[in-house]
């Protein structure tokens, strides 16, 4: 490989786990120097997201410890290489869950990088170096401009930081599957996914609906924007709404009942699940034959969409709900959302990456 991926010259301050369980611990990692197309990032907020969490616990067999995790970055541009020509330093950026591919197959090409066989993780993968890449939980970080976006003033950095994640990962569904003026979409879970796609749902001009377990976090949604919000624990829920949704967003990282939830299918209606819970599914197949409904899956956005994203946030408002805490509490983040204690999102600021 080239020289720009040979040579590892940054040393920085990192929260990393050395295994499954482990406690987070102070490290330095090193960087690769800023290449001909690279961009130095001065880390500012990186948000704590759910999938972390499972690769950091090993709930989804991560063998790359130690694990630097971290995929909702937000930070100023502080160099760049030569042939940069989309930022320069000063600039407000984001980096999303992925940090390259292999640009040339049929979904790099049309902007679906999500999809290349050749992704590239922003943690926990192999680079083009051979090496392990190295999350957020850092001090800064080197990307190729092609996989950074712009964060627009309207935004806030530690609001923006969780919208590299959460944030495409709600308006990718809700444009693919058309939600807008006239449409009905239910947000099922509100939490670090939901609260941000009943926003973007809002703003789209979707009738929206939040469907959670019980009501405590009803106000947060009516004021974020939802038209309604229901609790799956009551039962006259699933009576009441029968049919009457043309689009569900499952962030649910658990198991539930699927077919009770495709029965609030409208004609045509589908049911997108992004939370994957840890067992397969059942699914009645006459429950999808009535209606015509589909289920499906989605998976993040692309490095365009990811930008478009962003652009109607700030226009729009639209930013995550977040608690910033300082790097030594990460462990306690964590157990706090699998608690579900945490309103909406978890980010760390990291200046304080450095005291210990």
């Amino acid at each position: 490989m080239g020289e720009k991926y040979r040579r590892r010259m940054i040393t920085v301050n990192a929260r990393a786990t050395f295994g499954p369980g482990e406690a987070f611990k102070p490290v330095t990692i090193q960087r690769r120097d800023v290449g001909a197309r690279d961009i130095l990032i001065d880390i500012a907020f990186v948000g704590i997201c759910h999938s972390d969490i499972h690769h950091a616990r090993s709930d989804s067999g991560t063998k790359a410890y130690p694990l630097v995790p971290g995929h909702e970055i937000a930070g100023i541009v502080s160099a760049v290489g030569s042939e940069v020509t989309r930022f320069s330093v000063g600039d407000r950026v984001g980096v999303g869950c992925l940090v390259d591919s292999c640009r040339d197959c049929a979904h790099c090409r049309a902007g679906r990088e999500q999809f290349c066989s050749g992704y590239v993780a922003t943690y926990g993968s192999v680079g083009r170096d051979g090496e392990t890449t190295q999350g957020g939980y850092s001090e800064k970080i080197v990307v190729d401009e092609d996989f950074v976006v712009r964060i627009p003033k309207a935004i806030p950095l530690q609001s923006a930081a969780p919208l590299l994640c959460a944030g495409i990962t709600q308006y990718s569904p809700l444009v693919h599957w058309n939600a807008g003026a006239g449409k009905r979409v239910a947000i099922l879970g509100f939490g670090g996914l939901g609260h941000v796609g009943v926003q973007i749902s809002k703003a789209l001009g979707a009738h929206t609906t939040v469907l959670d377990l019980s009501l405590a976090k009803r106000a947060d949604g009516l004021r974020l924007g939802a038209d309604d919000y229901r609790a799956t624990t009551d039962a006259d829920t699933f009576a009441d709404l029968a049919e009457s949704f043309d689009l569900i967003l499952s962030t649910v990282p658990a198991n539930f009942d699927i077919d009770a939830y495709l029965n609030l299918l409208a004609m045509n209606g589908t049911l997108v699940c992004i939370g994957l819970p840890k067992t397969p599914p059942s699914i009645s197949l006459n429950t999808l034959r009535h209606n015509r409904r589909s289920i499906a899956g989605t998976k993040i956005g692309g490095l365009s969409e990811t930008q478009e994203m962003i652009n109607f946030c700030a226009e729009h408002g639209i930013g995550a709900v977040v608690e910033v805490i300082d790097a030594d509490q990460i462990d306690e983040a964590y157990d706090r959302v699998v608690a579900g204690d945490v309103r909406f999102r978890f980010v760390i600021d990291i200046k304080t990456m450095a005291d210990h």
